[in-house]
Order: C-alpha cells, then structure tokens, then sequence
C-alpha cells in the first residue's frame, strides 16, 4: 500500500484504504480474503498506536457496516465559508470544498498548479499515482487571484505561518475546528465531510457518477458508489458546487 499511493500509510484516509482494497479485489491477482483481514486489522492498530482513533476501515465486502461523515447541508457550507476572518483561511476552506480535495492534496498544491485562464486545478498524487484536473469556478478564481496579490506565497499555494513553507495537514485541522467553533455548526467539520458533502452536492445538483469519480480520483467505481450510495446517469460537463451556491458570482 505504500508503494501504491508513494506516501505515509497516517495520511490517508478511510475512502482511499477502500478504493485501494477494491482495486485489489478487482485485480487478476486477487489476493486471500485473509490478506484483506490483516490489512485491515494492521491498519486498525496502527491507527490505535497514533492515536487516531476516529479512523475507521473496514472491508469491502462489508461495505454497509461504514459510518460516512455527516453531509452539511447547503446553507450550512456558506456558513461556514464565510466564518474565517483571515483570507487564507477563507481559501482552504473554499478549495476544500469547492474542488473536494483531500486535506493532504490541498497541502500538496502548488502556484503552477493553478491555471487562472483555463479555470483548473491540477492536482498531482506524486510518483506513480494519476493526475486528475478539478474545474474552477469563478468565484476560487477571484479568490486565488486575491490571495495571491495579498499573501505572495512563494512556491507552495498554500504558505505555513512559519517560514513560508508548505501547509501542514495539522495546520488545516487547526484551520476547520477554529471554523466549527466560530461558525457554531453542531455538525463534525473536517477535510473529509468537506469532500463527502462535494461530492453529494453535486450529485444532488445533477452529476453522473463517472464524471464525480473522476474528480474525486477514485480508481474503482466501487469506491465511489459505496462512498455515495447514490447512482445517477447522464454526461455532461464538470463544475464546482460553488457555481451552484453563487449562481452569480
């Protein structure tokens, strides 16, 4: 597993322990139902040993026994988008949302990933893992582009308050309890319900479910469809959730 996602086994999270179990089970080389088991109860106790106890994976086949992170509801997300005082803030929770990132792909961003023109993020996974490009609406556009005439991050998009270097996936912890605090939402606030609720929203506004599977970067659609529970059907384009909150910009 850790040569497949080419980073620490504590920074991922349930949904990308699943889509990698699925694929292996999709694979010709199906490994044993016991190899499925321990990986699943190795991962378990190393989450115990780091404390993380709020990680939870379970196997695929018992898909149903999953808890998801509560859904926010719309007016819930504009909520919480405009708590944050600080710009930066405002930004992570933003492209949290508004691209259905990852907190460690948020981290990851880079200034050269962002095209302003076309309107797209490139979020990259590292050695050996596949791309994927996220739309950018109009309003992470303006507030990109703000911040970056604001703040001047250098290299990173997003700069750490001390020295200026990448943005920690603690540091964006920190960031969302502050907002769960200041807002007074009584749901969980993490990078993860952020994604969950990304990707329900946008079903709910009317995206297939090969189109979200894309942007989510799932590799089985397995994962998607457990993740969502939710099956929809008809093409078209991808979009951002935002479009839909500020129809106007």
């Amino acid at each position: 597993m850790v040569f497949h996602f080419q980073c620490d086994l504590l920074e991922l999270d349930e949904e990308q322990v699943l889509d990698y179990l699925h694929l292996l089970k999709d694979s010709h080389n199906t490994p044993s139902e016991s190899y499925f088991k321990h990986t699943v109860y190795d991962l378990r106790y190393l989450y115990r040993q780091y404390g993380l106890k709020q990680l939870h994976v379970a196997l695929p086949a018992i898909g149903h026994d999953k808890s998801l992170p509560e859904v926010l509801s719309q007016g819930e997300v504009k909520l919480v988008l405009k708590t944050p005082k600080l710009l930066k803030h405002r930004l992570v929770v933003g492209l949290l949302y508004g691209c259905g990132l990852r907190n460690f792909e948020l981290c990851n961003l880079e200034i050269t990933d962002v095209d302003l023109d076309r309107k797209m993020l490139h979020v990259r996974k590292g050695k050996g893992r596949k791309d994927r490009y996220i739309p950018l609406c109009d309003l992470l556009v303006r507030g990109i582009t703000t911040y970056l005439e604001s703040e001047s991050p250098m290299g990173y998009l997003i700069n750490s308050n001390k020295g200026g270097g990448q943005y920690t996936t603690r540091g964006v912890q920190w960031v969302l309890r502050q907002v769960r605090k200041e807002s007074g939402i009584g749901k969980s606030l993490t990078a993860h319900s952020l994604r969950h609720s990304y990707a329900t929203h946008l079903l709910e506004m009317g995206m297939d479910i090969m189109t979200l599977k894309e942007l989510l970067g799932h590799e089985s659609i397995l994962t998607t469809m457990t993740y969502l529970h939710v099956i929809r059907v008809g093409r078209q384009l991808p979009f951002s959730p935002l479009e839909k909150l500020y129809p106007n910009g």
